[in-house]
């Protein structure tokens, strides 16, 4: 009732006249004309997120660049650093954030939702967003070793017997190397393993940091306990020590970084700082040429939700969960390295929700959980899926609108078909209250498409954020492809049990969806499509026309080879590529894995052998550890968007690698197709599987012997085998008649 008395627009015009501003509204109405009009301008959920980086980013404007004598995180050295390629200069940046290195490392257990951080160069950040340890050999008389300073650092994950980042760097004279692991036994505690040595009289150091890969995260108080060798951080954490100090030393923000105050012999016991940037080291005397090994543990049951606190009394280990996931055996380690890392990241970040990320994107979204449990489907993690899909109808909206962020309209799409997959990869029947959800969901996109009549947009999904990769609101078509799939898997859905009308109502939306997709792409001017299909009937070719390659890939609305899809592709590789690699202009600007990875998978259905590039491409750019950020810097190499550790693109490596052995066309089971030529060995074997199918569980084996390359099918059909066919490049079937038994495979150049 307020805004009809008073006069708001005209008041704040005023106020920000008097002051020398423009007018604010005048502003939001430029800014809106480059964009559709729609219902909502940016997902509130976006601009909170947005906020909160970007606060962290102002107090990283007004900590670091005054206090370059401070030791700083890896991103910070590099990116402040004049000589790096990571340097940005910082003149008009209002803030300051890690936008060249956004890269780390969780490690944690399969159902426990903790998640302790390792950075590039071994920077632990135990706690969800909070403070860090960092570990550093200190001389009186000689070169520090400072990791987050070295141009170089070995870093590795370990699978066995738990989960465990190591990292190690050398010096003149001295190394350092520490693992980071969870310890689920009694009270969950991030526990590190340091060993130091050095050549010349030296301290180990293991300090307390009030910063993270993000930037300053504030340490107020630090007190040291010598009866129980611990810190107590703000007055709730542990950190406790194996060992007792040789010395330890304490400092705020008004005497500067800890590590000036080494050479002093003072004792203290405690510190407090009102700015939120206290620094404590505990430091160990080495011996000349031995080793010094010192173990840390750091608490983290006050990260944890208190529902989470009442866990089992046992969780599974890493071993007999991995032991279900399909297998895969080849001749190059790095490939199956990522494959068993990215395994282990969809396991880690599925502990209770399911979430993109273990820091930046630790929150739900149902377009990357419904492509990572794809994913886990296709391992063989039904179980797991089905558990995290049992959640989907508590969180869809009355109207029948599965929302994550306001403004996006390709959600629903998504929901339903993956609902439809796991239906197809377990021939389970749906529980009814997902039926219920499904079918309602189906009618929010009947409901929810523009009307015909609104000209080259009518008839398809309002404008919207949809995947904020591909621009300002638009009238995308990956919304479209997405609801089309979506009521196709809901007819399905409602042909289990439902009434044949409903199931007939929902097929004929979807047709007339579809007609009217293509319909509208056949009316953008050629100029502008140039035989492809743009993002939106309102845009030219450019990075975002990726989006409309979901039709193709992972939806198969178009057929395998469509001139379309293909024009598409070939467009995106001409103008959209940097280094190998898929370029994402908007907002990523980076070179973007899962993307890269998702044009594969068209390259890969049409059997064009470009794929085989972009998959080696994108193993060279996965971190040491084995993963990707959601967008890759084009000159450091590091992450410049999203999380260090992406779910969504170790998703779309385990649905690259397992299409290679085994994919789904229509009806047709189709084998190897997509299996490197340089993989099948002399008296070698490769292995893939099981994973789930349409059709049932298959498991392939290739394995030369005695000069014959013979292939192994072993499956588990749940109906009458499918029609199969085998693709292997560079060989033919010998004896294609019984799948049961080896099947012969002569190389081309002999047939």
């Amino acid at each position: 009732m307020l805004e009809r008395w008073i006069p708001w627009k005209f008041l704040v015009k005023h106020i920000s006249y008097s002051y020398g501003f423009p007018d604010p509204f005048r502003f939001l109405a430029r800014l809106q004309k480059f964009s559709q009009p729609s219902e909502v301008q940016t997902p509130m959920e976006l601009l909170r997120a947005g906020f909160a980086f970007h606060t962290r980013g102002l107090i990283n404007t007004r900590a670091i660049q005054h206090n370059l004598d401070w030791i700083w995180p890896y991103w910070v050295e590099k990116q402040f650093n004049p000589a790096d390629a990571s340097f940005l200069p910082r003149a008009y940046s209002l803030t300051h954030v890690n936008l060249t290195q956004r890269n780390w490392t969780a490690v944690g257990q399969p159902d426990l939702p903790l998640y302790p951080l390792a950075d590039p160069r071994g920077l632990i950040t135990p706690l969800y967003d909070g403070w860090s340890v960092d570990f550093w050999i200190y001389r009186e008389q000689g070169e520090w070793l400072i990791p987050s300073r070295q141009s170089n650092a070995e870093q590795h994950l370990e699978f066995s017997p738990d989960l465990s980042v190591i990292t190690r760097c050398c010096a003149r004279g001295s190394e350092l190397a520490w693992r980071l692991k969870l310890n689920s036994v009694q009270k969950p505690s991030a526990v590190i393993e340091i060993k130091g040595a050095s050549e010349g009289q030296a301290f180990l150091a293991v300090s307390l940091r009030p910063y993270n890969p993000e930037g300053i995260q504030f340490i107020e108080t630090i007190t040291y306990d010598e009866a129980n060798r611990l810190w107590v951080v703000n007055g709730k954490t542990s950190v406790i020590l194996s060992e007792t100090p040789d010395k330890i030393l304490f400092s705020n923000y008004e005497h500067g970084d800890v590590v000036h105050r080494f050479m002093e012999h003072h004792w203290e016991r405690s510190v407090e700082c009102p700015v939120g940037m206290a620094t404590s080291s505990a430091l160990f005397k080495l011996k000349k040429g031995g080793p010094r090994e010192i173990i840390v543990r750091i608490s983290l049951d006050k990260d944890m939700k208190e529902q989470y606190l009442r866990q089992p009394k046992s969780l599974p280990d890493w071993q007999s969960v991995t032991a279900k996931a399909a297998s895969l055996k080849i001749p190059d380690h790095l490939v199956t390295y990522i494959y068993n890392a990215a395994v282990r990241t969809l396991i880690l970040l599925s502990a209770r929700e399911i979430f993109p990320g273990p820091y930046t994107y630790r929150r739900f979204w149902f377009r990357d959980a419904c492509l990572m449990i794809n994913a886990l489907m296709s391992l063989g993690y039904t179980d797991r899926a089905f558990r995290l899909l049992n959640s989907f109808p508590l969180r869809q909206e009355r109207s029948g609108y599965f929302q994550s962020q306001e403004g996006e309209w390709d959600s629903n799409g998504q929901v339903l078909w993956i609902l439809d997959r796991y239906l197809q990869l377990t021939g389970d029947d749906l529980p009814k209250h997902w039926r219920r959800s499904a079918l309602k969901g189906a009618w929010w996109i009947i409901h929810k498409r523009t009307p015909k009549k609104e000209g080259p947009h009518g008839g398809l999904l309002p404008a919207g954020f949809s995947a904020e990769h591909l621009g300002p609101n638009d009238y995308y078509y990956w919304d479209d492809f997405w609801g089309v799939a979506g009521l196709k898997a809901a007819a399905r859905i409602a042909g289990m049990n439902g009434p044949l009308k409903q199931q007939q109502a929902f097929l004929r939306e979807a047709a007339d969806f579809e007609e009217t997709i293509f319909q509208s792409i056949s009316e953008i001017p050629d100029r502008r499509k140039q035989g492809g299909i743009p993002a939106s009937v309102y845009r030219r070719m450019d990075s975002g026309a990726v989006g409309s390659l979901a039709a193709d890939y992972p939806l198969q609305i178009t057929s395998a080879g469509d001139p379309a899809i293909g024009a598409t592709v070939d467009f995106l590789l001409a103008h959209c590529f940097y280094d190998g690699g898929f370029f994402q202009d908007m907002i990523h600007s980076g070179i973007n894995v899962y993307l890269t990875l998702s044009i594969a998978q068209t390259l890969l259905r049409n059997e064009d052998t470009r794929y085989r590039s972009l998959i080696d491409r994108m193993s060279e750019l996965a971190s040491p550890t084995g993963h990707w950020p959601e967008a890759v810097h084009p000159l450091t190499g590091g992450g410049c968007m999203g999380d260090g550790q992406h779910g969504w693109a170790a998703a779309e490596w385990i649905q690259i690698v397992r299409n290679l052995f085994v994919r789904e066309e229509e009806d047709t089971l189709i084998l190897g197709s997509g299996i490197f030529p340089r993989w099948i060995k002399p008296e070698g074997e490769i292995v893939f599987g099981p994973t789930p199918t349409p059709f049932g569980k298959v498991k392939l084996k290739i394995r030369t012997l005695n000069g014959k390359c013979l292939l192994e099918v072993d499956a588990v059909w749940r109906k009458p085998p499918p029609k199969i066919e085998v693709r292997i490049p560079g060989f033919q079937l010998e004896t294609p008649d019984n799948i049961d038994e080896p099947l012969v495979l002569r190389p081309l150049e002999q047939v």
